[in-house]
């Protein structure tokens, strides 16, 4: 099963890139340490410099990748809501009731993400909790409404959306699922 999960790609909206980091050893590298290195030190004293050093590549190099480091973070976050909504999707797939779609979906996200899924080289509970603790920083700009116009937040938009879809489906005039949701 391990296996058959490595291979999943989330493709993430292409304006949060310059070049598509997954399609390089140096790119996969880049997103990767940038998950632990924010970890490490947080985003506000994450650069790409310490990135560079950290990698061993010049600082430039990632410039190629990423415009700025609110890219990438937006890139991290649009990854780990693109595997949310795919574990979302294998869970509640052919389950004819939507309570029980409903319950699965609130487990998926209350529960804590096990350590042995990996998404592009990134464990996924890392992902999680870079998204708990500093995704806020990628909506929290000058540049949010550009972002928003790129589709920077499309696969958190999506997920949001396949829940809400189940939510209506069981109270139909319930007003209010998506900022229930949200």
């Amino acid at each position: 099963m391990d296996s058959l999960l490595s291979g999943i790609k989330i493709n993430v909206n292409q304006s949060l890139y310059l070049i598509e980091p997954t399609s390089s050893k140096l790119g996969q590298k880049i997103i990767v340490e940038s998950v632990q290195l924010i970890e490490t030190i947080g985003f506000e004293k994450f650069t790409f410099k310490k990135l560079g050093e950290q990698i061993t590549s010049p600082e430039a190099s990632i410039y190629r990748y990423f415009k700025n480091k609110y890219q990438l973070l937006n890139y991290l976050v649009s990854m780990y809501w693109g595997w949310m909504e795919y574990a979302l999707v294998i869970q509640t797939s052919n389950i004819l009731s939507a309570h029980t779609r409903l319950e699965r979906a609130i487990e998926l996200i209350t529960t804590e993400i096990d350590a042995h899924f990996i998404l592009e080289g990134i464990p996924i509970h890392k992902l999680h909790h870079l998204v708990i603790s500093e995704s806020v920083k990628s909506y929290m700009t000058k540049e949010v409404e550009k972002a928003n116009e790129e589709g920077a937040y499309v696969k958190y938009k999506q997920f949001v959306s396949r829940i809400t879809q189940i939510i209506t489906e069981i109270n139909p005039s319930y007003k209010y699922p998506h900022m229930l949701l949200t």
